[in-house]
């Protein structure tokens, strides 16, 4: 029996917000434990404004300054920190940079996209209003300023927000970017016959007026502390140009899927889905300095590892892209040539085994995993606790992962704002057999059978050798309490292709059970947790009535986890939210709805020439080219 807790800081930052509230002490004692207790800076200014104004109701100071001022703006500048060693550059004189993305990128259009190789492949191109620091904080891109109480661009509470658009700002074509591209944004992304993945996200707006050509109103149907959450970042947030879709929100402009317009640094001049993509500087971007590469040059497909000694062995490329590799390789790597160097981050991220709860061996209406037919078998609870110990996270953390990538019992970790105290895992083959023993499922040769049905599970996941290396070290658990496996892998550039057609994707989800990442995109996470919210009337499952396009996946249907994201999402207290994060973490933990094995690192390779200090790569709140306006190379 192997266990494992894991400390959580949660609950003594909330303690310290409490006595901050009551003035037991100052901001600057507050700042200076939460930082021992390992908050980032953003998130720890966050919970210090809103505790000083009174429960959050206008604080929300991740997106102001370290000194609790709003943050500035870096009016025409390139998003981000100070661009190191830019000085004196000018505009491609960086010639090419080559990039390996070993999941194909199938599209650059992020509101359409499933895959975090679609939306790194849109990040050059397509921006949003404001983008995430590493530690959380919220600095404006395309608008003047972050709106906030201080600044008098945020209602004191939350209903309104006001967005200044930079002035001068062109789409690549050389249109102007106003204020109605930030409305047909808005109007495109609800309109439900476009079957947008950020529709959830959007959503919550009642409307946006353009008050002028640079000035956007924003009216919330209800205010929250996550009214940011649809304007930040290149996951939800990329504005679409309004011209290009004949300002007509009903057009799904499929053109637009390869061949987006954007005011980012870069357009695409050539898109081969699932193999490369060629991008050129943007003749028309803000900064006439920048960016400092003339071109890109992406190439997708491959695997891990090859992209790996492409960077630090041969050195054909000066970027590969999520090194999910084996830490006794990647050492080998850095260590046989010298021409790269990894770089690795703490994330977010956990890689996870997702339970489908609806049954993908069985067609109704046209379509497999229909959402109100039920799976035969793993709709018991029974079976999913005894999955759930028989999946020997440990092993899977210490030889597949390595250092800084520990095994988790949580969903959300790597914040210890959301990072729950209430959780364990463990590993208990004799348990697991216990479980399905009292819940009536006998053996029956190797398996186990309870009323005709019998314990077996297709369990897919993405080519990658670290994967199927975990898939195997699974499935001989599995075998152990009686549950056969069949393994599936699927090419990972299909495995994420969002296509509506792609049956073998993990949208259709056409299995019982797989195994990928991702990671929240903000410190309030709302994003994220659509994952598993269904709605209304079941509207964000993903089906064949929304072109597979609704975010959960797996076919849970919880009413008390809707509910708690409803209350997520018009919350303004943040410790407020933070408690409800926790709560709905647990739900899912509790109930056996995924199998958290490691807290994955971000982890790429890079190029010696290139300047590590102007990636500013973070723990999965932005995309790894979310500022590569200001990505350069050393001198000499």
């Amino acid at each position: 029996m192997r266990e494992n807790t894991g400390p959580s800081t949660s609950r003594p930052l909330s303690s310290l917000m409490h006595r901050l509230r009551s003035g037991v002490i100052d901001r600057r004692t507050f700042l200076q434990a939460a930082a021992a207790l390992g908050v980032p800076a953003g998130m720890a200014t966050f919970c210090a404004n809103a505790a000083a104004a009174g429960g959050g109701r206008n604080g929300f100071a991740f997106y102001q300054g370290a000194d609790g001022t709003p943050a500035a703006s870096p009016a025409a500048d390139a998003p981000g920190p100070p661009a190191v060693g830019m000085e004196g550059t000018t505009r491609g004189e960086g010639g090419e940079l080559r990039a390996l993305v070993w999941q194909a990128p199938t599209m650059a259009a992020p509101h359409s996209a499933t895959g975090t190789k679609d939306f790194l492949a849109a990040s050059p191109v397509l921006e949003p209003l404001m983008h995430f620091l590493p530690d959380g904080t919220i600095i404006p891109n395309l608008v003047e300023a972050v709106p906030s109480v201080e600044n008098g661009l945020l209602a004191e509470d939350l209903s309104t927000a006001t967005f200044r658009l930079l002035p001068g700002i062109t789409w690549s074509d050389g249109e102007p970017f106003t204020a109605e591209d930030v409305v047909f944004t808005w109007q495109w992304i609800t309109n439900p016959d476009n079957a947008a993945v950020t529709y959830a996200i959007w959503q919550p707006i009642e409307q946006i007026v353009a008050e002028d050509e640079l000035t956007a109103v924003v009216t919330f149907k209800a205010p929250a502390a996550t009214w940011f959450a649809p304007f930040v970042g290149g996951f939800n947030g990329p504005i679409y140009p309004a011209h290009v879709f004949g300002n007509d929100p009903s057009n799904p402009n499929d053109d637009f899927l390869t061949n987006p317009i954007g005011t980012g640094p870069f357009v695409i001049e050539s898109f081969s889905p699932n193999d490369e993509i060629r991008y050129v500087a943007n003749e028309n971007y803000r900064d006439p300095n920048k960016p400092y590469f003339a071109s890109i040059f992406l190439k997708g497909g491959g695997d891990a590892a090859s992209a790996a000694r492409a960077v630090l062995e041969t050195g054909e490329f000066d970027y590969a892209w999520n090194l999910q590799i084996e830490p006794d390789i990647l050492e080998a790597m850095t260590e046989s040539s010298g021409a790269g160097r990894l770089v690795a981050n703490p994330s977010t991220s956990v890689e996870r085994i997702h339970i489908n709860f609806s049954d993908p061996h069985t067609e109704v209406d046209g379509q497999r995993s229909e959402m109100n037919t039920p799976h035969p078998f793993l709709t018991d609870k029974a079976v999913r606790q005894a999955m759930n110990l028989a999946v020997p996270r440990d092993v899977i953390a210490e030889e597949f992962y390595g250092p800084g990538q520990p095994p988790t019992a949580n969903i959300l970790t790597g914040l210890s704002s959301f990072d729950s105290p209430n959780t364990s895992w463990e590993f208990n083959l004799e348990e697991a057999n216990r479980i399905l023993d009292e819940a009536g499922w006998e053996w029956n040769g190797d398996v186990r059978v309870k009323d005709g049905v019998e314990l077996h599970v297709t369990y897919s996941t993405s080519v990658n050798a670290v994967r199927q290396k975990t898939q195997a070290v699974v499935k001989d658990a599995f075998n152990e309490i009686g549950i056969g496996v069949q393994l599936l892998q699927v090419d990972a550039g299909i495995f994420f292709d969002s296509s509506p057609g792609n049956e073998q994707n993990s949208a259709h989800m056409y299995w019982d059970i797989d195994m990928w990442t991702n990671s929240p995109d903000s410190p309030i996470p709302t994003t994220f947790m659509t994952s598993w919210y269904a709605g209304p009337n079941r509207e964000n499952i993903a089906q064949r009535s929304n072109q597979w396009q609704g975010q959960n996946y797996q076919r849970w249907v919880s009413e008390e986890f809707d509910a708690l994201y409803e209350s997520l999402i018009v919350q303004t207290d943040p410790e407020a939210a933070a408690d409800i994060l926790i709560q709905m973490n647990d739900l899912l933990i509790e109930e056996v709805v995924v199998i958290p094995q490691v807290n994955r690192g971000s982890v790429f390779a890079i190029a010696n020439s290139i300047n590590e200090e102007n990636i500013a790569a973070g723990p999965g709140f932005e995309l790894t080219f979310w500022n590569i306006a200001n990505w350069n190379r050393l001198p000499g």
